[in-house]
């Protein structure tokens, strides 16, 4: 009996020096980020050997891009909450000069007339990923320091209104009309769960749609594209073709997928085959049940990212709290809106599908954000547990930060 106390008190002692971390959430982004590759791979062989003579060049530099956030993962995640939280101000200006460096002529990167890249050495970095997740950490500071003023007075929630008006301008003059969409909606998010008045959310709420839509219909590109969603069949071979394409590979897929790596539409018919649409080559190659996998690992994501916000705020560190709300927002909606694109659910969108689709930007980001989320987890754990936490609500109560 006293030995069974004994290891008892010896695993106790254990989970308080390192609390588990949520082996839901690392599991589900493993998993997405480990067939993320393995599509990539698929969709681009072919295209990879015509265009540059590797058939694994895009594969290759996925698993590059994997190590590089992982690697800056490793290093964000010894960074205290309670720093970042300090480092708010210095976030949000990093995150306005990023979006007006790429409109300096010679610095930003144009393809297809937009301007929304800057070479960085690796890769060329799409600017409005980093500043999304700049803003979202910002918000969660300033959600967490005026969250009262936020709750009662409508000067504390125009504030953060204006500073969105702003990023979206930014993003507007790139032009980023997808990034400007899933920026307002999760800031909008993180202020409906800070609290606000109803009335007062869903009159900006509403403000806020109605000029997307007047900017969406006051542009012949923007317009042609909402057309297009809405029939696309209208004209399969010019404005409709990705779109049609996209359908016949998700309708090729069926119940369980013509088999992986035997994906038609990616042999030149789908354009952008290993980016933006690279979930309809996996619903071709793995049908119904792939999209269903895919599906319950991104619900699981962001379900884990909620119940990491509800405990940190039930231990009141609410930047933590805020932070995963945030986070969480922003996964569920980009991947959202990529899928709906995908199956002609919503107009066509340049966003890629989080930590599946090509790229180095959106990897090195959306690492960097599941790392921000198991730091809150992990500093909420300590604290249940007694350990020396680190976050907003350790400060308050005067404990030794670990």
């Amino acid at each position: 009996m006293a030995s069974t106390a004994q290891q008892a008190r010896r695993v106790a002692a254990d989970e308080v020096r390192m609390p588990r971390v949520d082996y839901w959430l690392v599991a589900s982004v493993i998993a997405l980020t480990t067939l993320g590759l393995v599509m990539v791979s698929s969709a681009s062989i072919t295209f990879a050997d015509r265009e540059i003579g590797q058939p694994f060049y895009y594969a290759l530099r996925q698993l590059v891009y994997i190590g590089v956030g992982v690697l800056t993962g490793l290093l964000l995640f010894r960074l205290r909450l309670v720093d970042l939280e300090r480092m708010g101000v210095m976030l949000l200006l990093s995150a306005f000069a990023l979006l007006l460096l790429v409109l300096v002529p010679g610095v930003g990167v144009e393809v297809n007339g937009a301007s929304r890249w800057v070479n960085v050495g690796l890769f060329r970095m799409q600017v409005s990923e980093p500043a999304k997740l700049l803003f979202i950490i910002y918000l969660a500071s300033y959600l967490a320091r005026h969250g009262e003023e936020v709750r009662t007075r409508i000067s504390g929630f125009i504030k953060p209104i204006g500073l969105l008006a702003i990023a979206s301008l930014l993003l507007l003059l790139e032009p980023d009309f997808g990034a400007t969409v899933v920026l307002t909606a999760t800031v909008m998010g993180m202020i409906f769960m800070a609290g606000v008045k109803l009335i007062q959310f869903s009159g900006v709420l509403g403000a806020a749609a109605l000029l997307l839509a007047s900017l969406a219909v006051s542009s012949p590109y923007r317009m042609n594209r909402l057309t297009t969603f809405m029939d696309p069949w209208a004209d399969p071979f010019n404005s409709g073709f990705q779109l049609t394409q996209s359908l016949i590979a998700i309708g090729r897929g069926e119940w369980l997928g013509v088999g992986l790596g035997a994906s038609i539409q990616k042999l030149f018919y789908l354009p952008e085959a290993h980016t933006d649409f690279v979930f309809a080559v996996l619903a071709e190659e793995l049908g119904l049940l792939g999209v269903c996998a895919i599906i319950f690992l991104y619900s699981v994501l962001v379900w884990r990212a909620f119940v990491i916000a509800v405990q940190a705020a039930k231990a009141e560190n609410f930047f933590a709290a805020y932070l995963a709300y945030g986070i969480g927002i922003w996964f569920g909606l980009q991947s959202f809106i990529n899928i709906g694109v995908n199956m002609g659910l919503l107009p066509t969108k340049g966003l890629t599908l989080p930590l599946m689709s090509y790229g180095g930007s959106s990897m090195v980001v959306m690492c960097a954000a599941v790392v921000l989320l198991l730091r809150v987890d992990y500093e909420t754990r300590c604290t249940a547990t007694g350990m020396s936490a680190t976050g907003f609500a350790a400060v308050s109560r005067g404990r030794v930060a670990a």
